[in-house]
Formats: structure tokens, C-alpha cells, sequence
């Protein structure tokens, strides 16, 4: 039976990386008197590195001017990365970040229908407190029974950890829940977590390259791919019990 929702952040509850990070990183790099900056087409090369410090660091190494010792590399990131966020949280608090079609809707139906929510990310804590505070309010936290961020964990997507600590916390069985993801680190990590997948195509990772990178994973576990929570059929807490027993059989009877 279908006892949770885990949720995803950037990417499948709102768009917020080509205008929301990428900005705030060229925000932080000006900052500092750097000339760098990530245009679209070069920041979704970076998000197959997962994390914002690490995407920083591995940028660096294609950098002349980027420091030479790896010491400070990483104090510069995580310099670059504080002012990142700052300027993230500007950027959310001008309301230019809203909610993909759907969300709000789903997140409201599951509340209503007594299903567990939780948030399994590895964006940073401050990231998701500026962008769910911004449209749920300071008590946003309330709204989920589990919240697991980047500072939660030690090995960031596509490792299983993220979505292990949800389970622990929720207190589910991989069964008993559904993960929504957007991307393929997203998609192996809950996998690997043992959680089948509700796949929501994002900006960065379209539908045929998502599916096609799919292929590849031994096992990958994909309910349904919605470009959109509200095209038709529309996925609402009814299709999503009827997805999640379709799993179900599929598992006993193979």
C-alpha cells in the first residue's frame, strides 16, 4: 500500500536551476572580481557533477585562472558557494522562482489523503528553506514528516544514501513509497534506495535523454514520465495508488 510521497527539489518541484542557481553562481562570481560565467548550455554540462561545491571545484580544473593548489580551490568554493546561496535567496524571495504546473496540487492532495510527504536532496538546507519558506511560510517544515538535505549526507546523488535516511525517518518500506525525480542521478539514486520512480522531465534533463541514460541503469524503476503533474492524464493521488499497485504486482508475479 502506498503510505509516502518523497519528493525531489531542483528540477521537479520548480525549474530552479538555468534561473535560479546559474545566476546566483554568476552572482557569486562577480562577487569576487572573477571573470567566469555559466551560460545555460555550460551549466547543464555541470549538473552531471552533483553538488554545488563539487560543480565549483570541477570547474576549476578546466580554469587558467583558477588557484593552483587544491587546498584552495576548495576555500574558494566554499566561499563562492555562501555567496551562491545568499544570492540564491534573493532570487527566491523576488518571487522569481514559482512551482512547477502540478506540484502544489499534488502536495495538497497527498497532505489531504493522509499520505506522508518527505524532501530528499542534496542542494543545501538554505536552498530548500528559501524556496519552500517562500511559499509555505517559516513553518514550511510542518508540511513533511522528513526533510533530508545535502548537509544530511555524505555521499550525494546518484548515491542511495539521501533516500535511505527519508525511509528511515518516514519509517517506510521502498514499497510503501514513490520517489519524484527529474533527472537520471535522481532516478539511480532512489533506485538504489529500492524506491520505483514518478519521472518528471525537467529543463536540463528532457525526457529522451533522461529515458535514453535510463537504459543503461540495470533495474531502473520508472512508474510514469509526466512532462507536467497536470497534462493529461493528470497524475493525482488516485493514478499514483494505481501506479504503485501496478509495481506491486509486476514485483510479485516476477
Amino acid at each position: 500500500m502506498l503510505e509516502a510521497l518523497i519528493w525531489d527539489v531542483d528540477g521537479t518541484i520548480a525549474e530552479t536551476e538555468r534561473d535560479g542557481h546559474r545566476l546566483a553562481f554568476n552572482q557569486a562570481f562577480q562577487s569576487l572580481g572573477l571573470h567566469w560565467h555559466w551560460d545555460p548550455a555550460r551549466y547543464g554540462e555541470l549538473l552531471h557533477i552533483t553538488g554545488g561545491r563539487e560543480r565549483l571545484v570541477h570547474d576549476m580544473d578546466s580554469r587558467a585562472d583558477a588557484p593552483a593548489d587544491p587546498a584552495e580551490r576548495v576555500a574558494l568554493a566554499a566561499v563562492l558557494h555562501r555567496r551562491k546561496n545568499e544570492a540564491y535567496a534573493d532570487i527566491v524571495n523576488m518571487g522569481r522562482i514559482v512551482p512547477r504546473p502540478g506540484v502544489l496540487r499534488l502536495m495538497e492532495e497527498a497532505r489531504a489523503a493522509g499520505l506522508r510527504q518527505a524532501i530528499a536532496t542534496t542542494t543545501s538546507r538554505t536552498n530548500v528553506d528559501a524556496l519552500l519558506g517562500g511559499w509555505f511560510g517559516r513553518q514550511w517544515q510542518e508540511r513533511f514528516a522528513a526533510v533530508v538535505c545535502g548537509e544530511d549526507v555524505i555521499k550525494k546523488k546518484p548515491d542511495p544514501e539521501v533516500y535511505e535516511r527519508a525511509l528511515t525517518l518516514l519509517g517506510c518500506r521502498p514499497d510503501q513509497a514513490i520517489a519524484i525525480e527529474d533527472s537520471l542521478p535522481g532516478l539511480t539514486s532512489a533506485n538504489r534506495a529500492g524506491l520505483a520512480v514518478l519521472l518528471t522531465p525537467s529543463v536540463y534533463f528532457p525526457r529522451a535523454q533522461v529515458l535514453a541514460q535510463a537504459d543503461a541503469v540495470s533495474g531502473a524503476g520508472v512508474l510514469a514520465v509526466c512532462d507536467s503533474l497536470d497534462h493529461p492524464p493528470v497524475v493525482d493521488v488516485a493514478r499514483l495508488r494505481v501506479l504503485h499497485e501496478q509495481a506491486a504486482t509486476g514485483r510479485s508475479s516476477g
